[in-house]
């Protein structure tokens, strides 16, 4: 395909292997990988984003027949990375491993977002949906959602909510409440989910939306306390701990849940994409590493480039009305 001197190098890049692709040409496919694949995270290090991530690199890695490296860029609600993997060769060696906000809901928060979710990132694979669990510092006297609602509306302006990153699940679900129930919360903006918890713990902020996997020791030893789970039902690792929903709060903000899914950057040609996922597949339907996801708290899910994308657009209407609603804009 010959180079027009107007074209991109990255638009060239992408129009060359769809090219080869579409004519049958599959090569640059079957050749593929031979060389290490990179996985961005765009969380810091010891979250439950980053450890799911190890736990499946390490596992592909020996199907696909090539290392898979753990790149962390975390920052600015998991844009910074977002944008990294926007931007790189599509071609299949620079991965992305998020959560729903840089890849679906930043669109609808940031003025300025410097990447198109829809335009810029391939779907690859939805890999588990990931409700969080409401945890209080012990010194909030609230034990159940009701009692939370009220709590922080007799506490007005004295509560504060921590986040795994602005525009996050957490930071929405937070902002929604204090909206709702004019309390006057503060929002604090963690570079990652580990951070956010030991600041949980220290009582520098008061509640949080945590994952099962940061959460449940501190729960099991009383050191924070359970308020309840977001999304449709229970977490199967804490199966005593009622959902919101079932508690009465059967607002939209607290029905839904993030989720965790592997992009690509666009134009990746289609057969690496399905080579990709497949992988995943394989390698969260392995007993070991299913037991582990769940243990985290998510719901493993059976994806594909095709799925992902139909999931996408059935979700996209409801994060978009959730972020409205929460009043959240950044530039």
């Amino acid at each position: 395909m010959p180079f027009h001197p107007l074209m991109s190098r990255r638009t060239w890049l992408g129009a060359a292997a769809l090219a080869a692709a579409c004519t049958g040409t599959t090569a640059f496919a079957q050749a593929y990988p031979n060389k290490p694949i990179k996985i961005v995270v765009p969380f810091a290090a010891g979250g439950a984003t980053d450890v799911l991530a190890r736990v499946l690199a390490e596992k592909m890695a020996v199907g696909l027949g090539q290392p898979m490296v753990i790149d962390n860029k975390p920052g600015a609600a998991g844009i910074i990375g977002t944008d990294a993997v926007a931007k790189a060769a599509p071609d299949g060696y620079t991965l992305l491993l998020g959560l729903s906000n840089s890849m679906l809901t930043n669109q609808f928060l940031y003025t300025k977002l410097p990447y198109s979710p829809e335009k810029d990132i391939a779907p690859i694979y939805q890999i588990a949906i990931a409700p969080l669990v409401l945890v209080a510092h012990p010194s909030v006297t609230a034990s159940t959602g009701p009692e939370l609602l009220k709590y922080v509306v007799a506490n007005k302006g004295k509560v504060a909510y921590g986040s795994y990153g602005t525009g996050a699940y957490p930071h929405l679900a937070g902002a929604y409440m204090s909206l709702t129930q004019n309390a006057d919360m503060s929002h604090v903006a963690y570079r990652g989910e580990a951070p956010m918890v030991q600041d949980l713990l220290g009582g520098q902020i008061q509640i949080a939306f945590a994952s099962a996997l940061q959460a449940k020791p501190h729960i099991e030893a009383g050191k924070l306390k359970a308020i309840g789970v977001s999304g449709e039902r229970r977490m199967g690792t804490l199966p005593n701990v009622p959902s919101l929903a079932e508690q009465g709060l059967n607002d939209e903000a607290y029905r839904v849940a993030g989720w965790l899914a592997f992009g690509a950057p666009a134009g990746t040609p289609p057969a690496i994409l399905e080579r990709i996922a497949d992988e995943v597949r394989k390698t969260t339907q392995l007993p070991d590493v299913a037991q582990r996801i769940a243990a985290m708290g998510f719901d493993v899910q059976n994806s594909s480039p095709a799925l992902f994308s139909a999931a996408i657009a059935k979700e996209r209407p409801v994060w978009e009305r959730l972020i409205k609603a929460s009043g959240a804009k950044l530039d």
